[in-house]
């Protein structure tokens, strides 16, 4: 796929879109609105979240890779997906991601420096992915704060991005093929670096998550609102 295909969302569009209002307010206007079992559901998946373990992309090129480990994410608990930009924005191919986007906070850093340093001071080992790397998908569960590390698709990891990463991780492999897709790749480990952990996020982030999801899902969720804050002003 093309970036400029239909359908490809680039850079910001690729990115949950920031609440318009506190969440506490969407909170208070909206779950009232939502049916005990879609609040429930939402709930349910925040509270399995996890900030411990991230994924870290060094200038990812393809919108189907892209989204499909943005989907992977998702699908894993992971809430933070950070993309490393050097020549051209991150990208996600819609069709691929199917929505994950608005659930995953892809964070977006013009370089590695900044990337590299948040992932230091929130206290994450950067490890990288390669064919020879010491250790095994099994030996991620066991690292506390885990961010794993892959490479653009031609290139791989550059340089300066493999300096900073502690160790490497490599996927076993009992065929002719010597690598994977880079997407594959990050489904292996992600299911593996999940495994026996328990949701992380602090309660301010989950209430934040939580009135996300009801923006989302809530039908006309801005007449709600707004509704909400002019009859509070008239008091």
């Amino acid at each position: 796929m093309r970036r400029r295909s239909e359908g490809v969302l680039i850079g910001g569009e690729a990115t949950a879109a920031p609440l318009p209002y506190p969440a506490e307010e969407i909170i208070a206007a909206l779950e009232p609105l939502a049916t005990e079992a879609r609040a429930a559901r939402v709930q349910g998946v925040l509270s399995r979240r996890l900030a411990s373990v991230t994924v870290v992309v060094d200038s990812l090129h393809d919108p189907h890779n892209g989204a499909a480990i943005v989907r992977s994410c998702d699908a894993f608990g992971v809430q933070y997906f950070h993309a490393i930009e050097r020549h051209e924005p991150f990208a996600a191919a819609r069709a691929v991601a199917r929505g994950s986007q608005k659930w995953v906070d892809v964070v977006r850093h013009p370089g590695p420096a900044a990337c590299i340093a948040a992932l230091r001071a929130s206290g994450h080992e950067l490890i990288a992915t390669h064919p020879e790397g010491e250790l095994v998908p099994e030996d991620l569960a066991r690292i506390p704060k885990v961010a794993l590390v892959l490479g653009n698709e031609r290139d791989g990891i550059m340089p300066d991005v493999r300096a900073a990463c502690t160790r490497a991780v490599r996927v076993p492999m009992s065929g002719f093929v010597e690598s994977l897709n880079v997407s594959v790749t990050t489904a292996i480990l992600l299911f593996a670096a999940t495994r026996g952990r328990e949701g992380d996020l602090d309660e301010a982030t989950r209430r934040t998550l939580y009135a996300r999801g009801l923006w989302q899902t809530v039908p006309r969720a801005h007449e709600h609102v707004e509704a909400v804050r002019v009859h509070a002003q008239r008091g």
